[in-house]
């Protein structure tokens, strides 16, 4: 199954490289796909040397997937290219994530909107990712009537840049800034763009995206990102009121049971979910299970993800996997 991976060089099209090898997808011919000047580099692939080829490359060689981590103009650019070509592509940037036409996928979640024919599927943020994993079987049963959100979020989130600034600012070097503020020792509530509401476009996201998975447009959201100076993945608070009363140990136990979510909460043990314990994996961990006293059918999670994978690269790579087992492609 010919497959390839647009913005291959990236923190996350390398992610999506090793993803594709470690779950062993049928990939019969990897075609890594980059900017000009990456154009001719050498990627490793079980075990062998691929050349980096242009996009316009990619799209001539017709594979049957491309997973696209080039950001939303490339996106916007290069995805009806391949479609038109009947390419499957998978899309991690936020381009189309939004469109009414355009599946937004977990495919733990909601792989059944996925069509034959569809062209081209949305990969949802990182953030949205790991908060809907733990939410979507609470809400089947209780549903949710409003979430309160705020993010602590890694800086691999921004890309290798901001990586960088952290490590220089650490090691005390002057370098390029990736933020408008050091972010080593300090953190700061600013995840993409600011709107003319005052939201952040990060912010944004956690609203349309959580409404448009579980398939309910009359859940309340508000949300607030924080950037942190930490590698290991992005982590959420988050305050959710039901239009049910719930009972904790079946909340628990639906959390808990769900493909890919692990419950991790003992705090008599100091047992929590962190970035540094979900770093490389591919689970959503959840801790701090409680409930609300200020207000009814309220309840509290901590949520943590590794957000380069199952927040991105990993997701991805499921899709493609949901769609070749059904013969969706």
């Amino acid at each position: 199954m010919k497959t390839a991976v647009v913005g291959a060089t990236g923190m996350v099209g390398q992610t999506m490289i090793k993803v594709l090898e470690e779950r062993n997808f049928p990939v019969t011919e990897l075609i890594p796909a980059a900017s000009e000047k990456s154009v001719g580099k050498e990627i490793m692939f079980r075990g062998k040397a691929v050349k980096v080829v242009s996009v316009k490359d990619a799209v001539e060689a017709k594979p049957v997937f491309a997973i696209f981590s080039a950001g939303a103009g490339t996106s916007r650019d290069w995805a009806p290219e391949f479609a038109k070509n009947g390419t499957v592509v998978i899309d991690n940037s936020s381009f189309w994530r939004m469109y009414d036409e355009v599946p937004l996928i977990v495919p733990e979640i909601n792989s059944h909107v996925i069509k034959k024919g569809d062209r081209i599927i949305a990969n949802p943020n990182c953030s949205t990712i790991q908060m809907v994993m733990a939410l979507a079987p609470i809400h089947r049963k209780y549903k949710i009537k409003r979430l309160v959100v705020a993010t602590y979020q890694s800086v691999t989130g921004t890309g290798v840049k901001a990586v960088a600034q952290m490590e220089n600012e650490r090691a005390g070097i002057k370098g390029e800034m990736a933020y408008a503020h050091p972010i080593d020792k300090n953190c700061f509530p600013h995840g993409g763009s600011f709107q003319a509401d005052a939201y952040t476009t990060e912010e944004q996201k956690l609203i349309d995206e959580t409404r448009k998975i579980l398939e309910d447009q009359t859940i309340m959201v508000t949300s607030t990102v924080v950037r942190i100076p930490v590698v290991g993945g992005h982590s959420e608070a988050v305050n959710i009121e039901f239009e049910n009363d719930y009972d904790i140990e079946d909340v628990k136990k639906l959390i808990g049971t769900f493909p890919g979510v692990v419950i991790y909460d003992n705090p008599s043990k100091n047992e929590y979910p962190m970035p540094i314990m979900a770093h490389n994996r591919d689970e959503v961990f959840v801790g701090r299970i409680r409930r609300d006293h200020s207000r009814e059918k309220c309840l509290n999670l901590w949520i943590v993800s590794d957000n380069i994978r199952k927040g991105a690269a990993t997701n991805a790579v499921q899709i493609a996997e949901y769609m070749a087992a059904n013969k969706l492609y």
